[in-house]
């Protein structure tokens, strides 16, 4: 009788199972809301996106909660805010004593039964073993080569294409080049020759081949019962900005819209004031990028900014092709009525808003990003304007598939940070229990972080408040004034305003937590890596950087 109840339970537990949903998670790299019906771009062209949104629920004010790569995949993957796991920057994730014991997405789905395969950028580092299988490493191909060298697309004017080389500083048609220009592809620890005769004669390009691997995938998982989950990570929209012709032919530069940019905007902002002078990284490079941009075009800014954009849609445009064709394996087969599809980025792209082109600002540009939840049972056609963030994912999906909400690996880790969408899945203008601002931080620089000392913003349906380390502050009515032009902080009318943001936003970020004493191992190691990367500072050139020469280089460099 014992033997005949645990194998009727076992195989109720397979049945229960085998009715789980499956998830299918898209992340674009680098997608801001140059997306259909988002408004970023009046002519961008992303059909199958919007077909997705059609079927789906489309958050309007969806935000990432640090906008930059490997911080924001760190927390959207493990669920955990920056202030939480003190991983604002470059880090490792798998180096850091809290994420490293905090269930990945992926690890979390696998131990509760699902079968998770994935390729493409999900992580921005050491994520093979978080699968069950794992395709293709992140790459940012096709790479432009010469001699020995990835460069800037063959196109890009200088000083552009040597200030920003082959990735930030490369833009242009996938196209047959001549000696001594050759394409390449691969991951940096190993490229190979990438061949190109004609648009009919030439192999993939990563985004292609791992959009091909989807498409492949899926159809096999559509005979099986097993739930499962596929992550599937593009590069484009992130540099270089290199696509087929056809998608640059969809956006003559004669005809193309350049984004409402009210000159003079940066004026009345604070960022450059928290610049870092150690890693060029941070700081203002979006800055550098926009005047460097306009002086490589002959200072004529329309012309400049008219090139990138037609790129970056371009990028987008090819990017929608690949998801376009999941969306057509899935609607042609039996995972239609059993499998939530999410699409969404790590972070926007600033186009030349505030004199600012690159991600890594707290402004809408950089922060925004589109997320589309669709899936069996939940709302059709409808769109959420409620502010939401990409913290929110990993207990959306646990809660829409039933799995266990404990994802510690030990007592090290943390709990979730984020809040189910779910009740707005079902019901889009109805009620959920997270908050109603998006907190959202931004990276610089350092050898430590402390949570309260770094920039943040907060994001509600009316107000955008920004507070950066120095303590200087940006304030905008985002419901009257939508491109943030106007910063209400100084003004003595909005100063209550102010203050309750500033209360809310100390309220959501935790106490200073002070760095350990270092050692005079950590201090050594700190000024040898400073020497690297600044060679001019030993200033009597004995091949030995002084802590005076150090300190002294630092000043020197704050005055420019």
């Amino acid at each position: 009788m014992l033997r005949f109840f645990l194998l009727s339970l076992f195989l109720l537990l397979q049945v229960e199972g085998s009715k789980r949903p499956n998830v299918v998670l898209i992340i674009c790299d680098d997608l801001n809301d140059y997306v259909e019906t988002l408004g970023g771009h009046p002519q961008a062209k992303t059909p199958h996106m919007r077909r997705l949104m059609e079927r789906g629920v489309s958050f309007t004010q969806a935000h990432c909660n640090i906008p930059i790569c490997n911080p924001s995949r760190a927390s959207f993957i493990t669920g955990l805010y920056p202030h939480t796991s003190q991983l604002y920057g470059f880090e490792k994730w798998r180096d850091n004593e809290i994420t490293k014991n905090s269930r990945t997405l992926m690890d979390h789905f696998r131990k509760n039964g699902y079968h998770t395969l994935g390729t493409g950028k999900i992580m921005h580092n050491g994520e093979r073993q978080e699968w069950i299988h794992y395709q293709n490493d992140a790459d940012y191909s096709p790479l432009a080569h010469r001699e020995g060298k990835n460069i800037a697309h063959p196109d890009i004017p200088a000083p552009f294409r040597d200030e920003f080389e082959a990735i930030d500083g490369s833009f242009g048609p996938l196209r047959k080049v001549k000696a001594p220009f050759s394409w390449k592809s691969g991951n940096w620890k190993r490229m190979k020759d990438f061949r190109y005769e004609s648009e009919d004669d030439r192999d993939l390009t990563a985004d292609e081949l791992n959009g091909k691997w989807a498409v492949e995938n899926l159809k096999k998982l559509a005979t099986t019962d097993k739930p499962f989950l596929m992550g599937v990570g593009f590069i484009r929209p992130h540099t270089p900005l290199i696509v087929p012709q056809k998608y640059f032919d969809l956006f003559p530069l004669e005809s193309l819209e350049l984004p409402v940019i009210k000159r003079g905007d940066v004026e009345d902002t604070f960022k450059q004031t928290v610049s870092s002078v150690e890693d060029d990284r941070s700081g203002d490079r979006g800055s550098k990028i926009y005047d460097t941009l306009i002086a490589s075009f002959g200072g004529k800014r329309e012309l400049a900014l008219k090139k990138f954009i037609q790129a970056y849609l371009a990028s987008v445009a090819s990017v929608d092709d690949l998801i376009g064709d999941i969306l057509d394996t899935i609607e042609d087969s039996p995972l239609n009525d059993n499998t939530i599809i999410l699409l969404t980025s790590d972070h926007g792209w600033g186009m030349g808003e505030k004199d600012y082109l690159y991600k890594n600002s707290l402004w809408q540009e950089s922060t925004r990003v589109p997320l589309v939840i669709a899936g069996p049972n939940l709302a059709q056609a409808k769109t959420c304007q409620k502010p939401v963030s990409l913290i929110d994912l990993y207990p959306t999906l646990i809660d829409l598939c039933g799995l266990s909400k404990e994802t510690k690996k030990s007592a090290e880790g943390r709990p979730l940070d984020g809040y189910s969408l779910k009740p707005l899945l079902l019901n889009p203008a109805g009620k959920w229990s997270g908050p109603d601002a998006v907190l959202t931080a931004m990276y610089k620089w350092a050898n430590y972080y402390d949570p309260a000392k770094q920039n943040y913003a907060l994001r509600d349906q009316n107000w955008r408040y920004i507070r950066y380390e120095n303590g200087k502050e940006e304030l905008y009515d985002v419901k009257n004034d939508p491109h943030e032009w106007h910063n209400l902080a100084l003004n003595p009318d909005h100063q209550k305003t102010l203050k309750a943001y500033r209360k809310a936003m100390l309220a959501r970020v935790p106490a200073s937590i002070p760095p350990p004493k270092p050692t005079k191992k950590d201090a050594e190691i700190w000024k040898d890596r400073y020497f690297k990367k600044h060679p001019s500072a030993d200033a009597d050139q004995d091949g030995k950087l002084t802590w005076p020469e150090l300190q002294a280089h630092k000043k020197s460099q704050l005055k420019k």
